[in-house]
């Protein structure tokens, strides 16, 4: 079999990389991994547990001389998000991911890469199966589901477990340490439809935005990317100031915690009003040009009168629809007041589906302040019920609170400081990690969390750098070794 990584280093990392890409992992469909990590833990003859949920975790003894040191965990998760671009043919339920290697970077043939969370996994593996590396006692602790709510971590065996310090590997910013993160939820809102056919006299036209960067939807909200689901929304609400419109479809998005780089929408005017409908639709796009020349400069929109016909909406429904678009929260809402420049509150619209019976919404919330948390809960609530939506939330997961005293924050960053010459960064991010949850299953755990560089993730684009992967797994040897000191 050909490896398209044989000849990177560090050699078992790279090997166990490629590996688990071979696996369909996308959330929800982690059964495979999961069952992979188990047999990969027997054949090294290490013990292992495998819940319910899939989750993994697997237990090393220490190396000679680190038997009074702190057990370690080292975590991160089996899923992946699974995002293509619309032209690529690839079915991630049952396609592996098609490695490329391009200069210092692995990306993948037109889908995500899964680096997010796969590099924490071959690290895990690398380690686990490396004799020559000197430890305290580990523990793998290998998650399902994050990328769609945290229901893996959310369904921990803390009892499992003895390590009093976690080193989570779920960060891609290399010479970052992560001390707190936000907690979120992820919203639905529901709107029963109905549909009709379009009355003598309509044309209809299809209207798509694409090109945008999107990207992760709590990491690169500060970015203030635009989201294809707003400006979609944005461009029936001004055709309908000026003509009835009757939508016909709507389809953007697929994840909350994407920001959402394509969408489209069907939808029917009267005919008589096409051309300065036209003369409108080339004037947003225009304007939306100058509004994200800097963040997404290849932003295009286009429009198409098509010939067949299709059954839509009521005028009462479609403004219903565009309602909603347009009043939901949308991007930052506050800025932390203690962290300069770090989002303390945001919401993301990463799913628009027009479907046979109702038109569903889905948003990414995350804050690190859960009262501010709660407080745009209610206001997509208070939103939906009055213009005649359904409500609900799913995925709930506190934030990771900082702790003032970490031993675990010293030691990484006195290690660091003497490799590299220099200091760690210490910050706070906004996207959600597990963390917050393992301390709820876990109290007093000392958790610190760094990773390798990793661009674009959640997107097509995303890619990895291979000199990172190399540097950071060093410091990982390196910070395992320095474990006697703790």
């Amino acid at each position: 079999m050909t490896r398209i990584l044989g000849n990177l280093q560090p050699e078992k990392v790279m090997y166990y990389f490629e590996e688990i890409s071979r696996i369909p992992r996308g959330s929800g469909n982690e059964k495979a991994i999961s069952d992979y990590m188990v047999a990969f833990a027997k054949e090294l003859h290490l013990e292992v547990k495998q819940d319910e949920a899939y989750n993994i975790y697997i237990k090393k003894p220490a190396t000679k001389g680190y038997e009074s040191a702190p057990t370690v965990i080292l975590q991160g998760h089996l899923d992946m998000v699974c995002e293509k671009n619309k032209e690529t043919q690839h079915d991630f339920l049952t396609e592996g991911i098609k490695l490329v290697v391009d200069g210092d970077f692995i990306r993948a043939d037109g889908t995500t890469l899964g680096a997010d969370n796969g590099i924490s996994i071959a690290y895990q593996m690398a380690v686990l199966a490396d004799n020559t590396i000197e430890h305290p006692a580990l523990e793998a602790l290998m998650t399902t589901a994050e990328e769609t709510g945290m229901d893996g971590v959310a369904n921990l065996h803390g009892d499992y477990l003895e390590g009093t310090v976690l080193l989570n590997l779920d960060t891609d910013i290399e010479g970052e340490f992560l001390v707190s993160c936000a907690g979120g939820a992820k919203a639905h809102v529901d709107l029963p439809v109905t549909y009709e056919v379009a009355e003598v006299g309509q044309v209809l036209y299809r209207v798509t935005v694409k090109g945008l960067t999107g990207g992760h939807s709590g990491a690169d909200i500060h970015q203030e990317r635009a989201n294809a689901n707003v400006l979609v929304g944005r461009v029936l609400d001004r055709v309908r100031q000026d003509v009835l419109v009757r939508v016909a479809t709507f389809v953007g998005g697929s994840k909350d915690n994407v920001i959402t780089r394509e969408a489209e929408s069907c939808f029917y005017v009267p005919e008589a009003a096409a051309a300065q409908v036209e003369t409108v639709l080339s004037e947003l796009e225009q304007a939306f040009k100058v509004e994200y020349e800097k963040q997404d400069s290849e932003l295009k929109m286009f429009v198409e009168k098509l010939a067949e016909t299709k059954t839509c909406l009521t005028v009462a429904q479609t403004n219903q629809l565009i309602d909603l678009l347009i009043t939901l929260p949308h991007g930052i809402m506050a800025y932390s007041m203690q962290i300069p420049g770090l989002v303390e509150s945001s919401l993301n619209i990463g799913v628009v589906q027009l479907e046979a019976d109702s038109l569903r919404i889905v948003l990414a919330v995350r804050s690190s302040v859960p009262t501010k948390k709660e407080n745009m809960l209610r206001k997509i609530e208070r939103v939906a019920e009055n213009i005649g939506a359904i409500y609900s939330v799913a995925g709930d997961y506190p934030a990771w609170v900082y702790s003032p005293h970490s031993r675990i924050r010293e030691l990484a960053s006195e290690i660091y400081e003497q490799k590299y010459g220099k200091k760690p960064e210490i910050k706070a991010i906004h996207a959600g990690l597990e963390c917050g949850f393992i301390l709820e299953k876990i109290p007093g755990v000392d958790i610190i969390a760094f990773g390798p560089n990793a661009y674009d993730i959640h997107s097509p684009e995303e890619r990895a750098s291979i000199s990172s992967m190399i540097r950071v797994y060093a410091y990982l040897l390196d910070l395992l070794k320095a474990m006697k000191n703790y």
